[in-house]
């Protein structure tokens, strides 16, 4: 479900990125500002903030309107309220997308909205309505899931979607991912020293076992001989002893001469 929906994000920025890259005249990228943050699929935006085409409306009386995409994109609605009078008015569709995208903000901070702050934010006056509306348009949508907690009075996030990186953020995102870079090439350099050190004492015990083996053969090989020898040794002395047996039987004896 997660990889439909980027795929869908993804899609839904190429096509509006495609549109712009067509359009030359401030009047028409006004418009298509309005009918991308209005789009109720399109969560984000800042891709679009980075075409060349809507530059275009910097220093035109319609800058407002990309000051209300970069709103969009960063922003939330109670942002919106504090600078209404610089931005362009909204239509429907587009205070509900600000109100989804200020719960995906809340949501990144914790995962317990309180109904109180929820109703504020979103500028929700009880709990019916905000709970219809997480219900309709946040859980529905697929931008977060979650559970509707009335006894304590607030919305448990399981899975919120997230939201565009500002520059700061983006930037604070790359040094951390050095760092953790930096820290797993160390990580991976004890590793294979460690993998280093066991195949070293591996090759040290097999030769200690190599000669000890050849200890116990050549001992195995001086015992075997030993008794061999000794063997050897006693059937020659037990020959020797039957062979006077056999001397002493066949020799004549001598007559004994009869006394004078």
């Amino acid at each position: 479900m997660a990889m439909d929906a980027e795929r869908r994000q993804a899609e839904l920025i190429a096509q509006f990125s495609a549109q712009a890259a067509a359009l030359s005249s401030a009047p028409q990228l006004a418009a298509l500002v309005l009918e991308a943050t209005s789009h109720p699929a399109l969560f984000a935006f800042s891709e679009l903030l980075t075409l060349p085409a809507l530059s275009k409306l910097a220093g035109t009386q319609y800058a407002s309107s990309l000051d209300l995409l970069r709103l969009f994109a960063y922003g939330t609605l109670k942002d919106y309220k504090s600078n209404s009078g610089s931005l362009p008015a909204l239509l429907p569709d587009q205070v509900r997308k600000l109100k989804q995208l200020s719960v995906l903000t809340l949501a990144e901070s914790t995962k317990i909205l309180p109904y109180d702050q929820l109703m504020q934010e979103l500028d929700v006056s009880n709990v019916r309505e905000l709970e219809d509306f997480l219900i309709n348009e946040c859980m529905y949508s697929g931008i977060v899931r979650g559970k509707l907690d009335q006894l304590r009075r607030c919305f448990e996030v399981q899975f919120a979607a997230g939201r565009d990186l500002t520059p700061d953020q983006l930037n604070n995102m790359i040094e951390t991912l050095s760092d953790w870079l930096g820290t797993s090439d160390s990580l991976l350099h004890q590793i294979q020293e460690k993998i280093k050190w066991a195949d070293t004492m591996s090759e040290v015990n097999k030769k200690h076992q190599k000669e000890f083996e050849d200890r116990v053969e050549e001992a195995k090989k001086s015992i075997k001989a030993d008794i061999d020898l000794r063997g050897h040794d006693d059937f020659l002395s037990e020959s020797g002893g039957i062979m006077d047996f056999e001397e002493d039987r066949v020799r004549p004896k001598r007559r004994r001469q009869p006394p004078a």
